[in-house]
């Protein structure tokens, strides 16, 4: 970047801490009126699952959220910068469709384990302790990971536009994530994820429009394309068919293609924050709530990176560049600045803070995921089933809060050192695959494969785990002759790690398998999963506990019917997700790298369009398709509101303990027939309360 940040510090602070803080704000407003008027109370099951009662809209929105990492924006502008027109599609496809086959392990997480909170959970039901200890560290190094990379790069271009130091970015971030997390639970996360989608969309959306046809220094794709082609004359992509940015056929960006892949099957696999939205959703809105979401993301890493890395390309010779007249260092491109950098050269200061809104959108919405997931590995994996199997719901929302803060302030301390140390979110993207993916096969497998055995699912992570090192490290120190940051951050080395990592349990799982036999497992450990006893926490605030979202028994006919609609949408799941997953990586890109197609102008003006085209569907489909499916939830709640506001009556209260006290009685205080007859009812309903945590 320039050597004066193209804002104020002040700024950055603004941002940081005060959006964090509006946020915050908002969410307890929202929660208190969810709890008035929709007997959402923030119990233990509430705060991991959301009542299991989130539609498909939401379940989308918050899926793209998730999935819209500051690496999303920042390091696929970055593969754009380096490889040219390949760059965004190999990084959009290659992360694309994990979360497509991912809606067939939600559809049978649904159906096999319906009251489980977490993934672990599943594991430790099936296999026991040993497997469970397992993988609740391969989860917590998911986690870590990822979090990291969302505050070291976003305090980086933090720290790039405003100057704001970024020990202090690390540290602040994470502020107001945690405190809408804490007061809203899974719920919270839902919502925000929403406006923060919708935020990127519009921003995405503006930068797309403001290269293709205002700026003046490109205004076109035509412009945009003549500039590329000097671009390729200046300095020619190495490995790319004659050295062109305008070609599918790129030798760096394929390796790419496949570290890509690899990696992000493990942050999806391995991630907690995925399964706990499929656990969130409604049973049949998980698939379409993810196919929906997966195609829609699809298009925000491939036109954000194809409008900001390839203007970069062209307006690096253009005084309003800010690194002009050098071409960018490698360093910075690694670092996550390519983005940034074509703001300010498109937009100026506007530009820099629409990128300020952007990456801090993508950081805070991706993280708040990532704490709900450790939380509820804290508070049910470890806490709940080592230290207290007993523990009430009220202390289940404590502990969750408790290990929401904890690790928020321990990742932005991990963070902090890294950043210290060198480590860029470039070097975390490429290295994530070597250490988690060789838990995906197995993991997998546990709700797919009935044979798979313990000793399987227990050692096919840890020895994947040691081949990866060991072909990644060995591959750095013979190519390069060192082991340095440069030299195991190389594509070569992390791609041979990534490769055997994801592999390996290919030969591990069958072979420990067969030699120790199959397990021939039932799955009825899974569905004797039980929900947490929320009975306290209900009771405290007065609200029967089968009027809370999901809290109410399930007749075995309602049960019945859901396991059908669940073994339908398996089918459709895997036909859909495996026809998508092969028009993404074969039928789409193959052919063009397969014969070294050059972009023609017009065909480069179709591939723009295209893209905006699809960012469009993609915002209707996570903008404005859930205030559709939410129309009648929230006309009801305004409804109350108003009643509330206008003192022309009180919101329903059916189910709530002071209903007897509050309402049940003629002016004079004597209680009408009538009164009595509601309030035995409402008595009734509190008894029966007692046993709605014993369906499972």
């Amino acid at each position: 970047m320039a050597a004066s940040p193209p804002l104020s510090q002040a700024v950055g602070y603004g941002v940081v801490i005060g959006l964090g803080f509006l946020f915050a704000l908002g969410m307890i407003l929202t929660t208190y009126v969810l709890k008035r008027y929709r007997n959402e109370v923030q119990t233990s099951e509430m705060f991991a699952t959301a009542g299991r009662t989130v539609k498909s809209g939401l379940v989308s929105s918050a899926v793209v959220s998730s999935w819209t990492w500051a690496a999303t924006l920042l390091q696929s502008s970055g593969v754009a910068y380096r490889y040219g027109v390949s760059g965004p599609f190999w990084y959009a496809s290659g992360a694309t469709v994990q979360i497509l086959l991912f809606a067939t392990l939600a559809i049978e997480l649904k159906r096999k384990a319906p009251n489980a909170h977490t993934f672990l959970e599943v594991i430790r039901a099936r296999y026991g302790v040993y497997t469970h200890v397992v993988y609740i560290v391969f989860g917590l190094m998911t986690n870590v990971l990822v979090t990291a990379m969302l505050l070291t790069g976003g305090s980086a271009v933090v720290t790039s536009l405003t100057g704001m130091p970024t020990a202090a970015a690390c540290f602040l971030l994470p502020v107001g994530v945690v405190l809408y997390t804490i007061f809203g639970g899974i719920k919270a996360t839902f919502l925000t994820d929403y406006v923060h989608t919708v935020m990127i969309l519009i921003i995405i959306l503006i930068f797309a429009f403001t290269a293709y046809t205002t700026n003046v220094h490109l205004g076109s794709p035509a412009t945009v394309y003549d500039l590329l082609v000097q671009a390729a004359r200046d300095h020619p992509v190495d490995g790319n068919e004659q050295g062109s940015y305008l070609t599918m056929r790129s030798k760096e960006g394929a390796i790419f293609f496949v570290i890509n892949i690899v990696g992000n099957f493990g942050t999806v696999f391995m991630d907690n924050g995925y399964y706990n939205k499929a656990i969130a959703a409604s049973p049949v809105h998980a698939l379409p709530g993810y196919v929906m979401g997966g195609l829609s993301w699809f298009a925000i890493p491939w036109l954000a990176a194809t409008t900001m890395g390839l203007s970069a390309l062209a307006l690096e010779t253009n005084p309003v560049f800010p690194t002009y007249p050098d071409r960018m260092p490698d360093a910075d491109v690694t670092a996550g600045l390519v983005l940034p950098n074509a703001a300010v050269a498109l937009l100026g200061k506007g530009g820099a803070a629409a990128t300020l809104l952007l990456i801090f959108m993508a950081v805070t919405s991706a993280s708040s995921a990532e704490y709900i997931a450790v939380s509820s590995i804290f508070t049910y994996d470890i806490y709940k089933t080592y230290f207290e199997p007993t523990a009430s719901g009220r202390k289940l929302v404590y502990m969750a809060h408790t290990s929401v803060v904890v690790y928020a302030i321990l990742l932005a301390g991990f963070s902090t050192a890294l950043y210290y140390i060198g480590i860029s979110i470039g070097y975390l993207y490429l290295m994530m695959g070597v250490i988690i993916s060789s838990a995906v096969l197995p993991a997998a497998l546990t709700l797919l494969w009935s044979d798979q055995n313990m000793i399987a699912a227990t050692l096919s992570p840890i020895l994947g785990l040691v081949c990866s090192l060991i072909a990644w490290l060995v591959t750095a120190k013979k190519q390069y002759g060192d082991l340095s940051v440069a030299s195991t951050g190389s594509n070569n080395p992390m791609l041979a790690g990534n490769v055997v990592a994801l592999l390996s349990p290919l030969i591990f799982v069958p072979l420990l398998t067969f030699a120790f036999g199959r397990q021939k497992y039932d799955y009825v450990s899974m569905a004797m999963i039980r929900l947490g006893d929320d009975s306290d926490v209900a009771a405290a605030a007065r609200v029967d506990l089968e009027l809370i979202p999901g809290a109410a028994d399930v007749s075995d006919a309602e049960l019945l019917a859901e396991k059908t609609k669940l073994k339908r949408a398996s089918l459709i799941a895997k036909t859909m997700t495996g026809v998508l997953t092969l028009a993404l990586l074969v039928f789409w890109p193959m052919p063009m790298y397969g014969t070294g197609y050059i972009f023609s102008k017009k065909f480069f003006t179709g591939w723009v369009s295209v893209g905006i085209i699809w960012l469009f569907c993609s915002t209707f489909c996570v903008g404005i398709y859930p205030l559709i499916e939410g129309r009648h939830s929230m006309a009801q709640t305004f409804k109350g509101i108003v009643r509330d506001v206008t003192g022309k009556g009180k919101p329903p209260l059916q189910g709530r303990m002071s209903v007897v006290d509050e309402t049940f009685h003629q002016d004079d205080g004597t209680p009408t027939k009538e009164d009595v007859k509601q309030a035995e009812a409402v008595t009734e309903a509190v008894q029966k309360s007692g046993n709605a945590n014993e369906k499972y």
